[in-house]
């Protein structure tokens, strides 16, 4: 039997090709930049943080992501549209003091806590929006914020002392002297 030799094929490293054409590689490091900010970016947006993965996905789009440009500009307008979701239009403070003691309810204590301090900016004598911060506080464990606050909206309207009496949001509050002695001070 005779033997025989096996050419030796070069192998080439042949680059994708697409409708539009070769498709440019970019350099490693340059490419792996790219990867660590588009991951940054969509772990912000599963976390919920809409304008941060925003600025991220605008700066990726800026730096020439050549084959990621076209999900970087949905993940944008999803970003986008989240963010304009959440925007809301209040005609009055009361609107917005309904929508913060909503937020309360439903546990998203931060949230409520700005949209009530967004009130108090605007308007230093709402005695409802102390009353809510007084609530907020007491929920969360924080007394001595809710004596001040509670303090303040009794201050300003009388009839909170009446109405903290029998609101079970304070219930936390009712076995603290200081709590007893404000919403009774006539005993």
């Amino acid at each position: 039997m005779a033997q025989t030799k096996a050419a030796t094929i070069p192998v080439t490293k042949k680059t994708p090709r697409t409708l539009a054409g070769d498709v440019l590689v970019p350099q490693d490091e340059t490419r792996a930049r790219a990867l660590l900010l588009y991951e940054a970016a969509v772990r912000l947006m599963q976390e919920g943080k809409y304008e941060a993965a925003h600025t991220k996905f605008d700066q990726l789009l800026a730096e020439n992501p050549g084959e990621l440009a076209d999900r970087i500009r949905m993940y944008i307008n999803a970003c986008l549209s989240q963010v304009t979701k959440g925007k809301t239009d209040f005609k009055s403070h009361e609107e917005r003091y309904d929508y913060a003691i909503s937020l309360l309810n439903t546990g998203q204590y931060e949230d409520a806590r700005d949209e009530l301090k967004v009130i108090l900016a605007e308007n230093k004598t709402a005695d409802y929006a102390f009353y809510g911060l007084a609530v907020l506080a007491s929920m969360t464990g924080d007394s001595h914020t809710c004596l001040e606050h509670l303090s303040e909206a009794i201050r300003l309207n009388s009839r909170n002392r009446i109405q903290a009496r029998s609101d079970s949001d304070f219930q936390d509050m009712a076995d603290d002297p200081r709590f007893t002695e404000l919403l009774y001070p006539e005993v």
